[in-house]
């Protein structure tokens, strides 16, 4: 353990001492910083003149302690984003390139954006800054006195002498390799770790990189099944502009029409939740050959199941002008019809693997859907023959209810599910509620 220096009062009669209470003040303030910072030499200079009133001096070399202690946690902090931060003249490599190419200022803001100082530490230290230019850099100045001195001694250790080296920053590179690896721990905790102290210019940097790589071609299983982890924690943590930049990007890849790509591109897109932020006409090219595909496979269970999937995550965002043909085609799949199988005791068919899809589909429509199923129940001559049957009445019904209890509907579509869903008027439903279908 370094030994502590203690300050000392010299004795020669002719020098202007500190009186022994000012001494103690100033003992008692000087050292309270980290233990391995206690024997810095700027500190010891500091010591060496503070008895005999060398405050000027004093303020100078507690500065530079400052700027030593600044630019040794920038270092251990992240380098790299501390050049991306500051952009300086010369690329920061080692501790001697500070020295000439980043100035003070430039340091302590640096020092922010990478999470080295707080908020108010920085504006602290700029203080401390501009005490230090005023007298240490100009000898014309006034004299500074003893708690000018002790407030910025006091200043600089409560914020960076006596604050500890901030975490790490990953290396975004580093990670990606890392990643690329069935090593790779998949561990929640130690992802949201990793990626939770980034600075915003990182996390920006990171949320591209995984988009990029995932739509790439030439990625391995590891890499992908990684990303496919790593993202959505990632995504919590984004601004809605860095999410937005991610939807601007799938937009363009949209317009580019390589098809690959696009599919890769969703694939990221509904992996973080980012559907809301790519733009409309972006959701109608992916969407639209759905919901024509659905219409077209009706009572085809398998490929009625395998598109009810692939809708379900997009249902939230179906563009205005193709809301009521995607209300129609899931409503229509999950009626289906009545009929008869040697192979079933059953009458009622429909694809078990759509429906549950379709159940949750309906649990988020708004009430501009629900006025579709509506219109659809109203208007569809299919689906009115079909319902004419018990069966595919009572799957019409667990639709009606789902859409009633979600309790949005407007008085006029309230009024028309209520109807439709009471069992004990039946006839009344169908002879004074359903309106008559117009002949062609």
């Amino acid at each position: 353990m370094p030994k502590k220096q203690e300050l000392v009062v010299v004795e020669p009669s002719k020098l202007d001492l500190l009186t022994k209470e000012e001494a103690a003040l100033v003992s008692k303030e000087i050292l309270n910083v980290r233990e391995e910072v206690q024997d810095c030499p700027y500190l010891g200079e500091a010591l060496k003149v503070l008895p005999v009133r060398g405050y000027r001096s004093a303020i100078g070399a507690y500065w530079n302690a400052v700027v030593d202690d600044l630019r040794q946690k920038i270092i251990h902090r992240s380098l790299d984003l501390f050049n991306k931060e500051i952009n300086p003249k010369k690329k920061i490599e080692k501790y001697e390139d500070f020295q000439d190419y980043v100035i003070d200022n430039d340091l302590i803001e640096g020092a922010y954006k990478i999470g080295v100082l707080s908020w108010e530490a920085r504006k602290l230290m700029h203080q401390a800054r501009e005490t230090r230019n005023l007298f240490d850099g100009h000898p014309k100045s006034s004299d500074p006195g003893l708690l000018k001195v002790l407030n910025l001694i006091s200043d600089c250790n409560k914020y960076v002498l006596s604050q500890e080296f901030p975490p790490s920053i990953i290396d975004i590179s580093t990670y990606l390799q890392m990643m690329d690896s069935a090593d790779f721990a998949r561990n929640h905790v130690a992802v949201d770790q990793a990626f939770i102290d980034l600075p915003a210019v990182y996390k920006t940097e990171l949320s591209n990189r995984l988009y990029t790589t995932y739509c790439s071609e030439s990625i391995s299983t590891d890499l992908r099944g990684n990303i496919e982890f790593c993202a959505p924690i990632l995504w919590s943590s984004l601004t809605k502009d860095d999410k937005k930049q991610i939807g601007k990007r799938f937009d363009k890849d949209i317009l580019e029409a390589n098809s690959s790509k696009i599919e890769r591109g969703l694939g990221f897109i509904k992996l973080v939740g980012g559907l809301m932020y790519i733009n409309s006409a972006s959701r109608k090219v992916i969407i639209a050959p759905l919901i024509k595909s659905l219409e077209s496979a009706l009572d085809d269970w398998e490929e009625e199941g395998t598109l009810a999937r692939q809708l379900q995550p997009l249902a939230r965002f179906i563009p205005d002008d193709l809301r009521q043909s995607f209300v129609q085609a899931i409503t229509r799949t999950y009626v289906g019809y009545k009929g008869s199988s040697s192979s079933f005791s059953r009458t009622n068919f429909y694809s078990n693997a759509a429906a549950s899809h379709i159940r949750e589909m309906f649990q988020s429509f708004d009430s501009a859907s629900t006025d579709c199923f509506v219109e659809t129940v109203k208007q569809d001559s299919l689906l009115r023959r079909r319902i004419k049957e018990k069966g595919q009445l009572n799957r019409l019904r667990i639709l009606g209810n789902i859409l009633l209890e979600s309790e949005i509907a407007s008085d006029d579509a309230s009024y028309f599910l209520e109807a439709l869903c009471d069992e004990d008027a039946t006839e009344e439903f169908f002879t004074h509620v359903l309106p008559k279908l117009k002949k062609n």
